[in-house]
């Protein structure tokens, strides 16, 4: 008899929870093992006993002996568990794809054979490797199962070893048995649990990951630099190894192409709207011949060199925008330009291609607006983005890319949109674009009927007089559409008048210190401190961000509306009077602000601090009822303007 080792967690599923929960943990067990790159999976075969018992020899290389006490693993160690004729067995592999190390050659692919048991709802993993003579080595100590069974009226989740004993680990495809046991298990119980399908498909569902790994690590090295010397404000690792996730997709899905169309040149791009042109930099200097065009240049342009090819020019979708000699369209956040890639894409020539990847929320003219309120916003609009391509004549293919990210220890998923071939013959043009500007008007004509309160035609876009209009696309087709103005206005609240912005600081600051127990409003614990010389400082109570704007009135909201976070922004820029948290809006209190509950983001700015010491008044010596709670030396503004000093920083550049 062998020796179980078996691990239970108890979990409340039913069956078909635990399916999908394994199915996470088989299509992506990158999501649980972070030094995985993801997995390749075959399709199943549905087996019975006897089918089964002849195939395990063929796929592990060993002898059906050599596998008895596999046989009685998996059929529960019963020799008679009423299954044993039924096609209830279902038989598959994997190819693990392990995070590449640059320090060794390549990623090694780690192979399993994956049974799965129907009627007892277990899974099992046989590992495999092939040897580099091309043997097959099967990993025994290294089998485990995972199986949901109904104990004493409960769902238990227990992983179980086959040989614990002799389980090896590797650190990466093989972990040790206290990770299996100690996070995976948890994760497959709140993932059954759970039981909710995703919106959107696996990440990098259209290229082989083995080689999207490789290449990532090889350009993630060689482009890390560029973190260092970022010259503008925007978050420099955010924006490089996201770029450099996105060129990393571009390069192998195009490999890929050329392997199957059998090119031998490189295509060439045109990105639009391409922002910092990092994208295009890395896409020209691994050979692909392209270029970016933005409505405004950016400090880092000068920095790429000659050939790195950049434009600044304003794009408005029209015949003077067309590409009819380039290979591929790519929309990279393009915000506002989102929905016209498509259309673009199709018009410049039925051979070009396209590769967006949409964030913000534009419609053909203006702002999207939604329609479906059981969809998430974003599936809502990547449907819109593919109803554009479907209608422009694209086979529309969706995957997902993973983006490295600089707030969370894990990564993001961004959905990609990629239009590779039409759904009509090339003789087929004339036909096809009168669809595409049927699709375009009646979409416009819909954003006007919005915009004056008229309702949306459900059946599609009207046609003048009841006939096909010309298949030629006007010269100026982006009717409503706006592009974003060259210069980037300042939207922070720093613009708003400073007579406003006192007024609203005030007014706030008055609500919160008459906040009183009797009102019916609790008072912040803060509130009966003293100050230095022993008197009572009151602090104020709180109130959250929906009462403050209740506070201050409509005509004052929509003079904050115009600026990037409106009122929330205000309160946080006024970091002197101000302390917001999880919602709420709090009198700030000085002493309880000092060195010891200095943030990292606040200590990296001490050095430019210290030049502003003294240079503003403060707020609380002149309007709080009972002055600052700080001391005139140990309030870093000034008591009066007796106390003001002159400020021995450089002046601060505000874009306009």
């Amino acid at each position: 008899m062998l020796k179980r080792c078996e691990v239970n967690v108890e979990v409340k599923c039913r069956p078909e929870g635990f399916w999908s929960a394994t199915e996470v943990w088989i299509q992506k067990p990158h999501v649980a093992n972070k030094r995985l790159c993801g997995a390749k999976v075959s399709e199943y075969a549905d087996v019975d006993a006897d089918k089964l018992r002849h195939s395990l020899p063929l796929l592990t290389g060993t002898s059906e002996q050599e596998l008895t006490d596999v046989y009685r693993f998996l059929h529960g160690h019963t020799a008679n568990n009423g299954h044993r004729g039924a096609r209830s067995w279902r038989i598959g592999r994997r190819t693990v794809v392990p995070k590449a190390d640059l320090n060794h050659e390549g990623a090694n692919a780690y192979k399993e054979i994956i049974v799965k048991d129907l009627i007892r709802q277990v899974v099992t993993f046989l590992p495999v490797e092939d040897s580099r003579d091309g043997q097959v080595i099967f990993r025994k100590g290294n089998i485990y199962q995972i199986q949901l069974q109904l104990k004493a009226d409960d769902w238990v989740l227990s992983l179980c070893p086959l040989r614990p004993d002799e389980w090896h680990s590797d650190g990466v495809a093989y972990p040790n048995l206290s990770w299996l046991t100690a996070e995976l298990l948890p994760k497959l119980a709140r993932w059954a649990t759970e039981s909710k399908a995703s919106e959107f498909k696996s990440t990098l569902s259209l290229i082989p990951i083995e080689k999207y790994s490789v290449l990532y690590q090889e350009l993630k090295s060689k482009y890390k630099e560029m973190v260092k010397v970022w010259p503008e404000v925007t978050d420099p690792e955010k924006f490089v190894f996201e770029d450099v996730a996105i060129a990393t997709y571009l390069l192998v899905l195009w490999h890929e192409e050329r392997a199957e169309k059998g090119l031998t040149s490189k295509q060439s791009f045109v990105d639009l709207g391409c922002g910092n042109g990092l994208l295009v930099h890395i896409l020209n200097n691994e050979g692909h011949p392209g270029k970016g065009i933005d409505v405004r240049k950016r400090k880092i342009w000068s920095m790429y060199g000659p050939d790195t090819h950049l434009e600044e020019k304003a794009i408005t979708p029209s015949s003077s925008f067309l590409f009819p000699e380039t290979d591929w369209l790519i929309g990279n956040h393009s915000d506002e330009l989102t929905p016209w890639i498509p259309i673009i894409a199709a018009r410049s020539s039925y051979t070009c291609r396209y590769f967006a990847l949409p964030c913000c929320f534009f419609d053909l003219c203006g702002k999207y607006q939604r329609r479906h309120c059981k969809k998430s916003q974003y599936r809502e609009y990547i449907d819109f983005i593919s109803e554009v391509s479907t209608a422009c004549g694209f086979q529309t293919d969706e995957d997902c890319l993973r983006i490295p990210s600089t707030k969370r220890a894990s990564r993001i998923t961004l959905v990609c949109l990629i239009g590779r071939s039409r759904t009509y013959e090339r003789t087929e043009e004339g036909l096809a674009e009168t669809r595409r500007s049927d699709y375009i008007r009646g979409r416009q004509a819909s954003h006007r009927g919005s915009a004056n309160g008229a309702p949306e035609d459900p059946a599609g876009p009207p046609r003048r007089g009841g006939g096909l209009r010309s298949a030629e696309p006007e010269s100026d087709w982006g009717t409503g559409f706006k592009p974003r103005d060259k210069e980037e206005p300042v939207r922070n609240c720093a613009a708003l008048p400073r007579c406003f912005v006192e007024g609203v600081v005030l007014k706030v600051a008055t609500a919160l210190l008459g906040l009183t127990a009797e009102a019916g409003k609790e008072k912040d614990e803060e509130s009966a401190c003293s100050d230095q010389g022993g008197n009572k400082w009151d602090a104020g109570g709180s109130l959250s961000i929906r009462d403050v704007a209740e506070l201050l009135g409509q005509c004052t909201l929509q003079e904050l509306k115009k600026e990037c976070g409106g009122l929330q922004t205000l309160l946080k820029n006024s970091h002197q009077v101000f302390r917001v948290e999880a919602g709420r809006v709090h009198i700030r209190d000085w002493r309880r602000s000092g060195p010891a509950q200095v943030t990292q983001a606040t200590s990296k700015r001490k050095n430019q601090m210290s030049g502003a010491r003294k240079t503003r008044l403060c707020w609380f010596h002149t309007h709080h009822p009972h002055g600052c709670p700080l001391s005139i030396e140990d309030c870093a503004f000034a008591h009066g303007e007796e106390d003001l000093q002159p400020s021995t920083r450089p002046l601060k550049k505000f874009r306009n």
